[in-house]
């Protein structure tokens, strides 16, 4: 219901503005623009979004089939079940949705978006398969997207990358801060959705918990110690490196369970191309009226409306010129991305600025793109409470990156 209401919302929002800039400013070219608009992002919707998606989901689909048959993901969801099971009660022990969602959340923290995707649809498919009513989101699925929405990063490969194409001499100077904002986002989400859906907060869920804050807390303290140079290099080879390494280690462990691996890889790939097929109407729909909304102006009436409230209230004001990434990255990542881009070209990498436009765009994740995603290739139609709990969590990130930012840059 309340991704319905969005929907339209944004459409009609548009509209409205259209019509206001073309009746009182003479804005004779902003129909053209949001017609134009229209059919562009449909089009990208596909060739852009979902096509190039077919080949990362044949290829890792491929490679968890070979990992399932031989018996990687059980125990990868063996090992996680003390933990997992307690954030997902619902989820019988050394089902293989705990693997995969291990899998994904892995991906994730190495900033490998275009991994953890498969992982993570696979892990929805998984849960959907428990799920009494086909429809309606279970409390697991809720939860397991609200994680993902959070943006769980430890490597931040892609924005330092951005960092270092736009000219920063300091590329690296983000890394610690992005973990930062991205850990409290979690463990946030963690809280809110967990006491909503009334967890048991055992030693058990607590400890674990703890466990995971002094384990990242140890990584950021080593990359910490490390030189300027270093940080850019291990950013650079961490994350890629990992991923070869599980590649190759799970296409060995298969031979060595003896599993006819390429067998195994085809017949796993093959669902690759049946998922995206069932997530292009979602993701054509919900990229359409994003980018209507966009182009209408709407987003910067919104963002003169939050610089105007927080102007009220005396604050220092430094991190407004980076809050166009922060609005935009719920609604479209490759929108945030080129608000960031923009922010480092007028402004530059290294101003303030610009790094806390880079926090913003790694403390959180494309809220309405995900359950789009996600929801979309299960058939979930009654999300209940997914949206607010994943826009609440994005609030979270931006608050948590604004303290950030100013702690480590000002």
């Amino acid at each position: 219901m309340a991704l319905n209401i969005i929907w339209i919302a944004f459409f009609v929002i548009a509209f409205v503005i259209a019509l206001f800039k073309l009746v009182f400013l003479g804005d004779t070219e902003i129909f053209k623009l949001l017609a134009d608009g229209l059919f562009d992002s449909a089009k990208s919707s596909v060739i852009d979004v979902a096509f190039p998606l077919a080949g990362t989901m044949v290829f890792f689909l491929g490679l968890m089939n070979i990992a399932e048959k031989a018996g990687a993901i059980r125990k990868l969801a063996t090992w996680m079940n003390p933990f997992l099971s307690r954030l997902f009660p619902e989820v019988p022990a050394n089902h293989p949705a705990m693997g995969q969602m291990v899998m994904n959340f892995s991906a994730n923290m190495l900033g490998l978006d275009n991994a953890a995707t498969p992982f993570g649809l696979k892990a929805m498919e998984s849960l959907q398969s428990l799920n009494p009513d086909k429809e309606k989101a279970t409390n697991a699925q809720i939860m397991f997207l609200v994680l993902h929405t959070s943006g769980l990063t430890i490597i931040p490969l892609t924005i330092i990358s951005y960092r270092l194409a736009a000219g920063s001499q300091d590329a690296a100077s983000i890394f610690i801060p992005c973990v930062l904002a991205t850990i409290g986002t979690t463990l946030a989400s963690i809280l809110m959705v967990g006491a909503y859906q009334k967890l048991k907060w055992d030693r058990v869920l607590i400890g674990w918990i703890a466990a995971l804050v002094l384990i990242m807390g140890g990584v950021l303290l080593g990359v910490n110690s490390l030189g300027p140079i270093q940080k850019e290099l291990f950013s650079k080879v961490a994350g890629s490196s990992l991923l070869m390494a599980i590649v190759i280690i799970i296409i060995i462990g298969g031979a060595y369970k003896k599993v006819a691996v390429f067998d195994a890889f085809i017949e796993g790939a093959k669902g690759g191309f049946d998922i995206i097929f069932k997530i292009i109407p979602y993701l054509v729909a919900m990229l359409v009226a994003i980018r209507v909304f966009r182009d209408s102006g709407a987003m910067t009436y919104i963002l003169n409306g939050i610089v105007y409230l927080i102007q009220l209230t005396g604050i220092n004001t430094e991190f407004v010129g980076a809050l166009p990434v922060a609005i935009m990255k719920p609604l479209s990542g490759s929108g945030a991305r080129g608000m960031m881009l923009d922010i480092f070209q007028t402004q530059g990498p290294d101003s303030f600025v610009g790094k806390l436009a880079s926090i913003f765009q790694g403390s959180a994740d494309t809220t309405f793109y995900i359950i789009a995603l996600y929801f979309g290739s299960v058939g979930i139609k009654k999300i209940r409470y997914a949206l607010w709990a994943g826009i609440f969590a994005d609030l979270i990130g931006v608050v948590i990156a604004i303290l950030i930012g100013y702690t480590f840059f000002k």
